[in-house]
């Protein structure tokens, strides 16, 4: 645990500066365009390329050293973020500069994922697993209640070239933290002993374990729909909240949600998690598709308060879970190809979300609530018309429907009685 322990506080380190520049340089696309579609864009280009490449590199986590390949990833995204820096410094940044940024990023995030979870797996005993993620999700928590407030006040202080730099650094602290520690390798299964083969066989190796086995299958299914959705209401996140109050304001829900996050992630931590995951996991989806639907129909700052603290801290929930489930599933020699393929599915969804919920927002909802627009006389009588509320509108739609994908989960038995009918590794 002690060695779990520095490589977690090492990311936690690199997850704050990452978050420093996230939301600097959202900010900064959203107000230099003024369209949402410009600012979904960031959240496609950030994904794509490390679902692309996820099977090649989950199969290369498992036949390399799992601590190089955290160390590769880390000083691949340290870099593309040096560049925007650079660019920022000699003032020549654009929009499409952010695209190829972040694109690199995700690619080299797609190794450090599966080598991360793998490595967790063999560090922390099996009892610890559901606390282990816990601290996972705390570290994301800590992230999203830091970094918008402090990014807000380095902004206006050291401006945005100063905070991209702040990231280049704990990019660095995070490589230090890897460089001090060894990582344990896996033991061989005979399962994985004669699935060796070339790295193509490899990279599809990880659909085939899956597919073999109905309740994970249905698992990642069930995450694929449900992270379409809440990838619709992410992006859209930061344009609703900004039609309604100001950047500073944004800031303080988002850190809301942190915190949150924070007090669900110290939860799973101290208290190990639930015994039953899979019910723990659909009831908090039921519970952040019913935030959707409260945000959307009452679209106001104390709403988005409110259930910006309750749908974060049902995250760590699911999240928490979803990690514990797989680690004690899968054995931990082919978890980089297992985990690999799960990432890819199950945000397979996500750049389709971030690719429509733009023009979905722009050029369908905004004018259907717009002051005259066709939806104004029935549902703008319930939720209001004007600026924002069309995007209102849209969370409310993709509320309901992730709660009738928690109800469609319960219902499929594989998926529910994973736990019982599946064995541990």
């Amino acid at each position: 645990m002690q060695v779990f322990i520095l490589i977690w506080f090492g990311q936690l380190v690199s997850l704050i500066g990452s978050g420093f520049t996230n939301f600097a340089l959202g900010i900064w696309v959203y107000q230099s365009t003024g369209k949402v579609t410009q600012f979904a864009l960031i959240s496609l280009f950030g994904i794509l390329p490390g679902i692309l490449i996820s099977p090649l590199a989950g199969a290369l986590v498992d036949r390399w050293d799992r601590r190089s390949c955290m160390l590769i990833a880390d000083a691949g995204a340290g870099l593309s973020t040096l560049f925007i820096a650079l660019l920022l410094y000699a003032n020549r940044l654009e929009v499409g500069h952010i695209y190829l940024a972040v694109a690199v990023s995700s690619t080299f995030s797609a190794f450090r994922w599966p080598a991360y979870s793998a490595t967790t797996t063999l560090l922390v005993p099996k009892q610890h697993l559901a606390r282990a993620s816990g601290m996972v999700q705390m570290a994301e928590a800590v992230s999203r209640l830091i970094s918008p407030m402090l990014a807000g006040l380095l902004v206006v202080t050291i401006r945005l070239q100063g905070v991209i730099l702040i990231d280049c650094v704990t990019f660095l602290f995070s490589m230090v933290t890897l460089i001090l520690i060894r990582f344990p390798r896996p033991k061989m299964t005979v399962e994985n002993k004669v699935r060796k083969g070339s790295l193509l066989q490899e990279a599809t190796y990880g659909w085939t374990y899956i597919t073999a086995r109905p309740g994970l299958f249905g698992l990642l299914i069930f995450f694929a729909v449900s992270n379409f959705f809440i990838g619709v209401v992410t992006v859209l996140v930061t344009p609703l909240v900004l039609a309604f109050t100001s950047a500073p304001v944004l800031s303080i829900v988002l850190s809301i949600g942190g915190s949150g996050m924070l007090v669900s992630g110290l939860m799973m931590s101290v208290w190990g998690g639930p015994k039953s995951r899979v019910y723990t996991l659909l009831c908090c989806t039921l519970l952040g598709g019913l935030c959707m639907l409260f945000a959307g129909l009452m679209p106001s700052v104390p709403v988005f308060f409110v259930v910006s603290l309750i749908y974060y801290f049902s995250v760590p929930m699911i999240n928490g879970c979803d990690q514990a489930i797989w680690q004690s599933k899968v054995p931990p020699d082919v978890q980089g190809r297992v985990f690999a393929v799960r990432r890819m599915l199950a945000w397979a969804s996500l750049p389709l979300a971030y690719l429509i919920a733009g023009p979905l927002a722009d050029q369908v909802f905004e004018p259907l609530l717009a002051v005259g627009g066709l939806l104004a006389g029935s549902v703008g009588q319930i939720i209001g018309v004007g600026r924002g509320h069309g995007i209102a509108l849209l969370f409310a739609i993709m509320g309901i429907l992730n709660m009738l994908a928690a109800t469609g989960g319960y219902l499929y038995l594989p998926l529910r009685l994973l736990e019982e009918q599946l064995p541990d590794a």
